[in-house]
């Protein structure tokens, strides 16, 4: 019995490592951070955020801590999306990754690559590259996700600054889900769900003045929103 228990300890074990599928919305265009390898199997390939985990660490404070250690942020929406573990989907060894949606609002974001990555940029997800490891279709699951939530969930919030006009809530939704809706329908819709507050305040430039508005509640909650 005592061999045998040795021999279990010597067996290795899979690595297990966090990747960050993080959103903004830029310019009426939604985008995906991402970071270029400069060694190993995958030179020269862009792949989302990520790293091993370290021991003792929670899974969701190794994704906040690779996202901090990019961006310089640390309070956005993060979520856990889905686990790859198909075997070979890291030649250098055996990793089970993971994956984390994020989301965060533009802005000038202190984007550090580190020792590790020779590039980090945003990109549309629309023009993704061909991505490295099995982070294509993590692309496409996260961004699937996040339409999906957007239907019965405030973390639209997410993506958006304090302070905002109805015309750039209704722009990340139509971007998100490639989908026109009607002016009045839409504003007429968000306005009866209670979520936002008017603030008495206009913003002003080249077109007319346009009112505007806060959240009532900048934390995830479920809600029938479309």
């Amino acid at each position: 019995m005592a061999t045998r228990r040795r021999e279990t300890k010597r067996q290795p074990h899979p690595r297990v490592a966090v990747d960050a599928v993080l959103f903004t919305i830029e310019a009426g265009t939604l985008k995906t951070l991402l970071v270029k390898i400069k060694q190993g199997p995958f030179l020269g390939q862009w792949a989302f955020p990520g790293g091993l985990v370290q021991v003792g660490e929670p899974l969701d404070t190794a994704a906040r801590r690779e996202l901090y250690e990019k961006t310089g942020v640390q309070d956005l929406y993060l979520e856990q999306l889905y686990t790859f573990g198909e075997v070979h989907r890291d030649p250098a060894a055996h990793t089970v990754a993971v994956a984390y949606f994020a989301l965060v609002p533009p802005g000038a974001h202190a984007l550090t690559r580190g020792d590790k990555y020779a590039e980090i940029a945003w990109f549309p997800v629309s023009e993704l590259p061909e991505l490295a490891y099995d982070h294509n279709a993590m692309a496409i699951t996260a961004h699937q996700r996040l339409q999906a939530k957007l239907s019965y969930t405030n973390i639209v919030y997410s993506l958006l600054p304090p302070e905002f006009t109805l015309g750039e809530l209704q722009t990340i939704y139509e971007v998100i889900l490639d989908k026109q809706f009607d002016r009045r329908n839409f504003r007429r819709k968000m306005l009866a769900l209670g979520l936002l507050k008017p603030l008495r305040k206009m913003r002003r430039g080249a077109h007319r003045p346009a009112a505007l508005f806060a959240f009532t509640r900048r934390s995830p909650m479920n809600v029938e929103v479309l």
